[in-house]
């Protein structure tokens, strides 16, 4: 296996917990994964069982997985733009979510900035360096990446000036970036010219700060500002552009996650039943798209 550290998003239950997400991820031949460490749309979360862990940290060492670049994604219902009814619940909620990836040994967290709801982008930008400024007061050995955002709705976080501004002033070593590359599409990015955003973002924000990519295609024409991902080469994006993107010796060292879509049983069917990781990482690998792949994931 080459030293490209790429995986997906995984399932994270009850019953197996974090060993589940590390099987889960064999089976896909990744070398990292990312998940939620509960439902993405509510608060149920289970007691974390430490032997789990303990069997998954050598699940990961037997099978060159560098838990180190594990990611674990926060709930889609924190909102740190909007200072609201739910703003005190999402700054706790995210402090037990930082609390929950130290007991794992999870040193990455990516959160979606917030949206801040007819409130202003000044006032929406403010309110996220206030709460992360909170949430960060205690060092827990995590880092929270700032995700780059499609702009959909009152979105924040969809231009580089807008992560600068946030990482500027909360002024932590442990805020960095997870850039995902339909979001940066869909915001206005012309991922074929993926070299000329990252110098603007190096000259700005810093490249050190990048600690890890959703590599997703997209649905959508560029500037769309709708977030609805692709297939790796089954959008508007290209596989071409998105190998450069994965292969860019900058970020030989940072995990590239795929967030893609499940493969429906057929083409008027919307029941998303087959994942295609195993296929897309493969494909990946061999640096050669396959036009094929979803029928063949179809028929497998």
């Amino acid at each position: 296996m080459d030293n490209l550290i790429i995986g997906s998003h995984v399932s994270f239950n009850k019953n197996e917990q974090l060993l589940g997400s590390v099987k889960e991820a064999i089976s896909y031949k990744s070398t990292t994964f990312m998940f939620y460490t509960g439902a993405p749309q509510n608060t149920n979360r289970s007691e974390l069982d430490d032997k789990l862990i303990e069997e998954a940290n050598k699940l990961m060492i037997d099978n060159n997985i560098d838990k180190s670049k594990v990611i674990v994604h926060a709930p889609y219902i924190i909102n740190l733009a909007n200072d609201g009814k739910s703003y005190d619940f999402a700054i706790n909620f995210l402090k037990q979510e930082i609390s929950r990836c130290s007991r794992l040994g999870i040193k990455n967290i990516v959160l979606h900035p917030g949206s801040h709801v007819g409130l202003g982008i000044q006032k929406g930008l403010d309110n996220i360096v206030f709460a992360l400024k909170e949430v960060l007061k205690e060092d827990k050995g995590v880092n929270i990446l700032l995700e780059t955002m499609a702009g959909k709705g009152s979105e924040l976080g969809t231009t580089t000036d807008q992560l600068k501004y946030i990482i500027d002033n909360v002024n932590s070593d442990n805020l960095c970036v997870c850039l995902d590359t339909c979001h940066l599409n869909d915001s206005g990015i012309d991922i074929n010219e993926f070299d000329k955003y990252i110098e603007d973002f190096d000259k700005k924000i810093g490249i050190s700060k990048i600690k890890c990519i959703h590599v997703n295609d997209s649905l959508n024409p560029i500037s769309s500002h709708k977030d609805r991902h692709a297939n790796i080469g089954f959008g508007t994006i290209g596989y071409d552009a998105l190998i450069k993107v994965i292969y860019n010796p900058l970020f030989k060292d940072i995990p590239k996650i795929l967030e893609t879509p499940y493969v429906t049983k057929d083409d008027t069917s919307k029941e998303k039943i087959y994942p295609p990781y195993k296929y897309e990482i493969e494909m990946i690998r061999k640096k050669v798209f396959n036009p094929d792949m979803i029928k063949q994931i179809r028929k497998e």
